[in-house]
């Protein structure tokens, strides 16, 4: 890969064939100008421009180029004489691009997601968010996270997703450099992407599968599912908030409290989309269903603990946990349809 262009203030995850790209198409720096400052010949960047150009047809990477652009993204030009820059320019109006910390923060998660079986990322012309869903052995879809607009179209310019259906909802899956991706990010994190972390004493499932689908996927001795899908539904709901709660700004969360004490009285709108939301609905959750019930989904749906872990640490016979789990979730889809209705906050 070529690396010509100077990264100024621009975020460091765009790629350089970006800046390349945008440095020809919309800022006018010729193709033998940005062969000379990287010491090549000119179609090899004829190449790497062409690469981009073909990608177009994608939208997420039809809207980042074109946002990319606006934001002045490749306008510092080298200087032909002196290898020096032009000056960075921002143009008003365009929305700003996602940071590099936004970027790492939000791809552990969604990539994490990405990696189930089934899963898919889906976004309709016009949104401002996309949806991860996953499919069920039944064919039901359940959503499982949430991105927002600008960090799918990162994503998509680093190859991380790859589109594999066009018209109205665009749909992408995870690719293989999108997993690499995702191992570096855990392991920067500290997270372990092994069955057990012992720094914790804590199970967690690898990357392909959490807990709760790993139930789902056991069946009753009449072959139904251990867990139907409303209830998978449910604690992959809970999740959800979960995660989005997170990233909040506030400091760290005792839902354990919450679960012992109850939701306190809420202080803010628990229909919005945004963390603040998130963290307000979970607390409700957890302090309907209180100790026990809510230590159990807690653990399981949101903390990603085993069946194993959560029964030694509560105290319970061996294989009463999903059980346990079980009757928790038929609490949770009861409290979501009671307060909530049918489907989460809207995402558009």
């Amino acid at each position: 890969m070529l690396s010509v262009m100077p990264k100024g203030a621009d975020p460091s995850w765009v790629p350089d064939e970006v800046r390349l790209y945008l440095a020809h198409t919309e800022h006018g720096t010729s193709i033998r100008a940005l062969a000379r400052a990287a010491g090549c010949h000119a179609s090899t960047v004829m190449r790497q421009i062409r690469r981009y150009e073909q990608r177009r047809d994608d939208p997420l990477i039809d809207h980042a180029l074109r946002r990319l652009g606006a934001l002045g993204v490749g306008r510092t030009a080298p200087d032909q004489q002196t290898g020096g820059s032009m000056e960075h320019t921002t143009f008003e109006g365009a929305t700003p691009a996602p940071s590099d910390a936004q970027i790492d923060k939000e791809a552990r998660r969604i990539l994490r997601r990405l990696a189930e079986p089934g899963a898919c990322l889906a976004i309709a012309s016009g949104m401002e968010n996309a949806v991860v869903v996953r499919e069920g052995a039944d064919g039901q879809t359940v959503r499982t996270a949430i991105v927002q607009r600008t960090v799918a179209e990162a994503m998509a310019l680093r190859n991380w997703i790859s589109a594999t259906a066009m018209g109205k909802i665009a749909r992408y899956h995870l690719t293989g450099t999108g997993r690499a991706a995702l191992k570096r990010l855990l392991a920067e994190s500290g997270e372990r992407t092994e069955a057990v972390a012992p720094a914790e004493g804590r199970v967690r499932y690898g990357l392909p599968e959490s807990p709760l689908v790993a139930l789902a996927r056991r069946r009753e001795k009449d072959g139904s599912p251990f867990l139907d899908e409303p209830l998978l539904a449910a604690g992959e709901r809970l999740r959800e908030d979960f995660e989005l709660a997170q990233m909040g700004t506030r400091g760290t969360q005792n839902w354990e409290q919450i679960v012992v004490q109850g939701a306190p009285v809420a202080k803010g709108d628990p229909t919005s989309t945004g963390p603040e939301g998130a963290r307000l609905r979970v607390a409700s959750a957890l302090g309907e269903l209180g100790p026990g019930l809510g230590d159990v989904v807690l653990r399981c749906c949101c903390q990603l603990e085993g069946m194993e872990t959560v029964e030694r640490r509560m105290g319970w016979a061996a294989r009463s946990g999903k059980i346990v789990l079980r009757i928790a979730l038929q609490r949770l889809r009861r409290h979501y349809d009671e307060t909530e209705g049918r489907w989460s906050p809207l995402i558009g």
